[in-house]
């Protein structure tokens, strides 16, 4: 497995206290407060660049995920960071950073087993049919976090394909904007409570305790590459080409209507023609101008694309 990007080496230095433009530390446990309009700018940063939506009765939320690094950096007021985040050579990183501190990376293995049933019992079976002349399967889990979803992916199909596996050519790809949560991902380590939703067979076969840490097996990580990848960046999409299957799950529930439209329209131009997008349980294409339809299966959450001018998004 390989990260095809280049990762930052160090977090970005603080100012130092005094410095000339540098505000005065923040006392101990004393909290910046963020006016309306420094929410208005942060909120639009963070849009332009990932696509996240914070709603006017989020900016609590915003403040108080942000609070913390102001405090790290020894900043108290909102306008100096804006000026660290848009400014100097500590962007990229920085913006890094902040990402890592705004979302929740909540995953596990087997997270919501249902709808992964749905696809090893009954997507997975009609794509092999499918794919048996040529045997390659592609799939794709977007804003895959640290790994555990495509990971689980890969020990689907090879239960599945059993020793056929070795007859196919099995490309998943797991892609997040969020070097930090894709670290965890290359180094294959898991802890307990990433295995929370995990059976125990499942356990048993594909993992092996190394003091505090889990170890996925070597065959299964091998099956799985990683990839920083912005889902605003269409062109760093399309240059993987068609999937046979894309997993985003429980991600658009950050984007509001246009972001939602823009990434599944991707997701339909990445998608072959007869493929299938799983998104989360709580999320709905319902009411998008997207080329989708639901596929009536209890529990499954997952769509088909429809041709050019059918009705879709049902």
């Amino acid at each position: 497995m390989a990260l095809t990007t280049t990762t930052s080496k160090s977090t970005p230095p603080a100012p130092a206290p005094g410095a000339s433009g540098a505000a005065p530390a923040l006392s101990v446990g004393k909290k910046a407060a963020m006016s309306d309009a420094q929410f208005s700018r942060l909120g639009k940063i963070i849009y332009e660049r990932s696509g996240i939506h914070f709603p006017d009765t989020k900016k609590y939320v915003l403040e108080s995920r942000l609070s913390r690094r102001l405090q790290e950096l020894e900043m108290d007021d909102y306008d100096q960071y804006i000026s660290f985040l848009t400014m100097g050579p500590y962007q990229q990183e920085e913006f890094q950073e902040m990402f890592n501190k705004i979302t929740i990376n909540e995953t596990s293995f087997f997270r919501n087993e249902p709808q992964l049933a749905v696809f090893e019992n009954q997507i997975l079976p009609e794509l092999i049919e499918a794919r048996k002349s040529v045997k390659r399967l592609r799939i794709w889990s977007a804003a895959c976090s640290s790994g555990e979803e495509p990971f689980t992916l890969a020990i689907q199909i090879h239960r599945s394909l059993g020793v056929r596996l070795m007859d196919w050519r099995i490309e998943i790809l797991g892609t997040d904007i969020s070097e930090l949560a894709l670290s965890t991902a290359l180094s294959g380590r898991y802890t307990d409570y990433a295995l929370r939703t995990t059976p125990p067979l499942m356990k048993q076969r594909y993992f092996k305790q190394n003091g505090a840490f889990w170890e996925l097996d070597p065959q299964v990580r091998q099956m799985v590459s990683f990839e920083v990848l912005n889902l605003k960046d269409r062109l760093a999409a399309k240059r993987h080409g068609q999937w046979d299957v894309i997993f985003c799950r429980n991600v658009l529930i950050y984007f509001d209507n246009a972001m939602k439209t823009q990434v599944a329209t991707m997701f339909a131009d990445q998608l072959r023609p007869d493929g299938t997008l799983f998104i989360g349980h709580s999320e709905s294409l319902r009411g998008l101008d997207v080329p989708f339809e639901q596929m009536p299966i209890p529990q499954g959450f997952c769509y088909r694309k429809v041709a050019p001018g059918a009705a879709g998004n049902t």
